[in-house]
């Protein structure tokens, strides 16, 4: 990501199964044991699978992103489902001896993982993975045990402070299903953030996988 072209992808969705009890969680059980996306309200937008481009290049840190997320997501104040952190990083010239100090914009947000280990890790089955590949946290599930937020490589989820459950970004899944784009890439003033869905070959963000390939592949081997 640093690089070029940062790639934050949704991949196959996973359906673990794992003791539950239909008492205290008002899950289904089958044999006494429940699988995670068995409910018709858990399966998303079928056929589609949604990933995200996020091209480094463009961002230029504005945050537009962030306050776009937090208006349409009620998130509480001082608790981002998005944000773009900015780094430093000083840089050696090998010929001339010296320093330069340069800045680079990183975009967070959940990656949507191929393999999520926030989905395994929840003891309630609150945090699911739709057939589309969006991660998803049901609210009347979760016990805010927080196991999920520790779980995340990306540090990006949190424990809300006004629902008291576990909240990530959802790709604005309710914005996808009427057909409109996730807040932050309808905000992004540099058209850095590209959704699109990975089924259809057509979608610019295949085009744009295709066209940074050798790029994403030489990141992907650092």
């Amino acid at each position: 990501m640093l690089s070029g072209i940062g790639a934050i992808t949704a991949g196959a969705a996973l359906i673990p199964v794992v003791q539950a009890s239909n008492a205290s969680t008002g899950n289904i059980v089958v044999g006494n044991k429940y699988k995670n996306n068995n409910q018709p309200d858990r399966k998303g937008m079928v056929g589609k699978r949604y990933a995200m481009v996020v091209d480094l290049r463009k961002c230029v840190g504005c945050q537009a992103c962030t306050v776009g997320c937090s208006i349409e997501n009620q998130a509480p104040i001082g608790q981002f489902r998005t944000t773009v952190k900015q780094y430093e990083v000083t840089l050696d010239d090998g010929s001339t001896g010296t320093k330069q100090v340069k800045s680079f914009m990183l975009p967070r947000l959940c990656n949507h993982c191929d393999n999520p280990p926030c989905v395994k890790v929840c003891p309630v089955q609150a945090t699911y993975q739709r057939e589309d590949g969006i991660v998803m946290v049901d609210n009347k599930r979760c016990v805010a045990c927080a196991y999920c937020v520790q779980a995340c490589p990306y540090d990006a989820r949190f424990i809300n402070e006004e629902t008291l459950t576990a909240d990530k970004c959802t790709f604005c899944a309710h914005r996808l299903e009427q057909g409109l784009l996730p807040a932050c890439v309808e905000t992004c003033v540099g058209g850095a953030r590209i959704i699109g869905d990975l089924n259809n070959p057509s979608s610019e963000i295949n085009r744009l996988l295709v066209e940074h390939k050798d790029e994403l592949n030489n990141h992907l081997l650092k």
